[in-house]
């Protein structure tokens, strides 16, 4: 799991466990944390009730349990799912949202806490070819293949946290920065010097400390830190979806910066996916990669 913390940590936080990862709340009023954590822990608890993919009564599960007919729903699933779509057209479905029966082919069917140590060996499973274009959405109808499972691990949490710190600043008037995992989202008024944020996968990793302005975003995306299987042939969770497969593991971790969470994860998803082709894909983004070997390259006028 990506370490992305704010420095330093104080009166001003609330921490606790989500979704396999750590959610962090700052704000730059204290008397305003707990607060704060509320709003956020509420926008969390409607975006797993609307998307997740291991609840039997998402909103998510019951559109792919219907068989390829249209179905009606709620307006934040709708939105859930039009950035992913979006993602998916932006990156030339590299980011791609119907990989959910892949991912399930490979052990990954139930929250990561569940099945962190677990040893299994991938199921041999036939599903439908993935493609994001065969899914549409056009207002509240929704519209999945048949046998078409949606997983929006890619891009919702980064929406999740876009959304909750909106609503914080927005509710209570601070300057706030939400972290879920990797991705980081800040709104309101921030610090006068900006938020530092330390980025650094595991310990022993490279690590940097950067600034994000007021109103920016941060995501790193991992192939070292989510991942199950047997010694000697370990998976990770961002698949590949022209392969249904985990992607080559060019890069250990992509860092990208930029003025929504959501925007920021889907390039360093997309850079995980496209492997040797990421510089190209991020120009000028400012960004982070780190290599197998843990040699850094930062691209975009990320700090050195």
């Amino acid at each position: 799991m990506p370490l992305l913390e704010t420095l330093p940590i104080g009166a001003d936080t609330a921490q606790w466990s989500v979704w396999g990862t750590v959610a962090r709340v700052v704000v730059t009023d204290p008397a305003r944390r707990e607060e704060a954590a509320d709003l956020v822990k509420a926008e969390l608890a409607a975006v797993d009730r609307a998307c997740s993919r291991f609840r039997a009564d998402s909103e998510l599960r019951e559109a792919c349990r219907a068989g390829g007919r249209t179905v009606t729903v709620s307006p934040l699933l709708a939105h859930l799912i039009k950035a992913a779509l979006t993602a998916a057209r932006e990156t030339g479905g590299a980011v791609d949202p119907t990989v959910g029966a892949a991912l399930c082919g490979l052990g990954y069917d139930r929250d990561f806490a569940a099945i962190t140590g677990r040893q299994v060996a991938p199921a041999v499973r036939v599903f439908a070819t993935p493609d994001w274009r065969a899914v549409h959405l056009r207002d509240l109808e929704l519209t999945v293949p048949d046998g078409v499972l949606l997983d929006l691990g890619a891009t919702a949490k980064a929406v999740a946290a876009d959304r909750a710190a909106a609503r914080v600043a927005e509710r209570l008037g601070v300057g706030v920065l939400v972290a879920l995992g990797g991705d980081i989202a800040t709104a309101g008024r921030g610090p006068a010097a900006g938020w530092q944020i330390l980025v650094r996968d595991r310990p022993g990793d490279p690590e940097d400390c950067v600034r994000l302005p007021s109103g920016a975003a941060l995501a790193t995306s991992s192939t070292a830190g989510r991942t199950w299987g047997r010694p000697g042939e370990l998976l990770h969770h961002i698949v590949d979806p022209r392969t249904g497969r985990p992607a080559p593991p060019v890069w250990r971790t992509v860092s990208v910066a930029a003025y929504t969470c959501l925007r920021a994860n889907t390039l360093s998803t997309a850079a995980i996916v496209r492997g040797h082709a990421a510089p190209d894909l991020l120009g000028h983004v400012p960004s982070r990669l780190i290599t197998p070997s843990l040699d850094v390259l930062r691209l975009g006028g990320w700090p050195s």
